[in-house]
């Protein structure tokens, strides 16, 4: 991104959750992940962040996966439409994220819940942007990102244990 093109994120929350971080915020660490990643420049672009409860992501996760469990974030990359045009804002997709899951692993790992909210939103954006982690070199690229961007905003490594 770059300071003439633009971001727009669409935020859903479709849950109950204490610690659901406020849109505003979840919209700041979405835009710092696209801008850090550098991986969309001079394009206006568009994506939809959707905070889910447990069961709506295990159906997604079951359905697009083909596993049947709950999970703390999917993405789902826009597919490239030819032909448009280059005016038109670029969709990069969905990001899900389930407020319980992420709430119970924050417990559990001994992290602060908005610090993890802050990596699953990074984690996910990065997702759509072509991240990925199937490998050990794109693990390694796709954390060294994380890491990057959290620490802009204070955050220590997410993959150091507590």
């Amino acid at each position: 991104m770059t300071e003439n093109s633009k971001l727009s994120v669409e935020v859903q929350i479709a849950c109950d959750d204490p610690g659901i971080p406020e849109q505003d915020d979840i919209r700041t660490w979405v835009r710092l992940a696209v801008s850090g990643s550098r991986r969309v420049a001079n394009r206006d672009a568009e994506l939809a962040v959707r905070v889910v409860e447990s069961e709506e992501i295990r159906a997604l996760n079951h359905l697009y996966r083909h596993q049947d469990k709950a999970t703390n974030v999917l993405s789902f990359p826009a597919v490239d439409v030819d032909g448009l045009p280059a005016h038109e804002p670029l969709m990069l997709g969905d990001v899900v994220v389930c407020a319980s899951i992420v709430s119970a692993e924050a417990a559990a790992q001994g992290k602060i819940l908005a610090d993890h909210w802050a990596h699953m939103l990074v984690h996910g954006t990065l997702h759509l942007l072509g991240f990925d982690h199937e490998s050990d070199a794109e693990a390694a690229e796709m954390e060294a990102m994380e890491i990057t961007l959290l620490a802009v905003k204070g955050i220590t490594d997410p993959y150091v244990a507590t």
